[in-house]
């Protein structure tokens, strides 16, 4: 039996400093169309392309650690390369830091990314695939062992 999963419902960010992140959160949340449902002193929250994405206070802020164990990165599929750019060119408008600039890379056919930061350091990234990535029926999976083994390199 398998089940047919429908996409992410949600994802809740914690942030070490919430105060500082929030401006961040509130402009890009924006521009990916998403509508706020909740507005408080510990949790902002937002609903948009088939998605939710909270962004929590912490209760003991520590810096974050994409090693640590838990969240690495989280990434928006985003439906053209022009949206992937118009992103990286937000990014430091609204207080984040760009790790690397939009660019192609191997993780699909046609991937394109750009990898950000949050004021807070939590490492996000957007990026777009055409048509159906590695799920073409072109592609085997799962990817060569050469490729795995790159594509696991931190």
């Amino acid at each position: 039996m398998t089940v047919a999963i429908n996409g992410i419902a949600h994802v809740y960010l914690t942030v070490a400093d919430y105060d500082l992140a929030l401006p961040f959160y509130r402009r890009l949340l924006a521009l990916f169309d998403m509508q706020c449902l909740v507005d408080t002193d510990d949790l902002f929250y937002c609903v948009g392309a088939r998605t939710g994405v909270g962004i929590r206070r912490a209760r003991s802020p520590e810096p974050f650690d994409q090693y640590r164990a838990g969240l690495h990165h989280l990434c928006f599929r985003a439906r053209s390369r022009e949206d992937v750019d118009a992103v990286a060119r937000a990014v430091g408008e609204y207080g984040g830091r760009v790790v690397h600039p939009p660019q192609d890379d191997e993780w699909a056919p046609g991937y394109y990314s750009v990898l950000f930061e949050d004021p807070c350091g939590t490492r996000l990234e957007v990026n777009h695939v055409p048509g159906k990535g590695n799920l073409a029926a072109t592609v085997r999976l799962p990817l060569p062992e050469a490729m795995q083994v790159k594509l696991s390199e931190p």
